[in-house]
């Protein structure tokens, strides 16, 4: 491991490790591993041990739920500079990990071990900012996530779905019909008529795989109503 480039980068995407002293980046060099993970790749599953927490140096991490019915709905997403809140809290409680976290974007990732989670805590301000900060703003996810699900129209929701996805003047959307309903923690059957109804409004049109945009001033329509 290469300790000068590793603390270029955190001190870029972590700013708070500007603030905290050589012997962070001591412990990090003797302790912490960095791995690459690949698209796909899950990192915890349900019921896991944490015995790491991951500082992501690049691509994306979903952190979701598998229902009983097989339906899967996500919690929230973590990019570099962010962290998991919930292997945190696992970490602090000595507690299993309650969902399953799964690689959405091929990604680089510091592992630095939990002994160490829990010394910097208790040693460091930062760190513990950092941490509480985490907490603060995933738990702000998850709620809007649960009020959605409560009492959103699912219509609605995946009208927001692909405002948000069509951003930047894109055209072309590729994504299945099961990654939606995964994303919005619904049927697939579900996804499939709603977007049927929106393809005979002129709004998309279906294609295998792939979703086009024909009128977005419609869903903003839609979304102002």
């Amino acid at each position: 491991m290469n300790i000068e480039a590793i603390r270029r980068q955190l001190n870029e995407q972590y700013p708070f490790f500007n603030n905290l002293p050589d012997t962070v980046f001591n412990e990090i060099e003797h302790n912490a591993l960095l791995v690459n993970l690949e698209k796909g790749q899950t990192v915890f599953w349900e019921g896991d041990k944490c015995r790491n927490f991951s500082l992501l140096l690049s691509g994306t991490v979903r952190v979701f739920k598998v229902g009983e019915s097989g339906h899967e709905i996500t919690l929230y997403r973590f990019h570099q500079g962010g962290g998991c809140i919930l292997t945190a809290s696992s970490i602090l409680n000595n507690s299993t990990f309650p969902a399953i976290a799964r690689v959405d974007e091929k990604a680089e990732a510091l592992i630095i071990p939990a002994v160490l989670v829990k010394e910097w805590i208790g040693k460091y301000e930062q760190w513990r900012n950092f941490i509480c900060g985490l907490l603060a703003s995933r738990l702000s996810d998850v709620i809007t996530t649960v009020e959605e699900i409560a009492f959103k129209r699912m219509d609605i929701r995946i009208a927001e779905y692909l405002m948000k996805a069509f951003e930047n003047n894109k055209i072309f959307l590729a994504v299945t019909h099961q990654q939606i309903a995964d994303e919005l923690g619904t049927a697939r059957e579900v996804v499939s008529r709603i977007l049927k109804d929106y393809e005979i409004e002129g709004i998309i049109k279906l294609q295998r795989g792939k979703i086009e945009l024909l009128d977005l001033k419609k869903i903003e329509k839609m979304l102002e109503l």
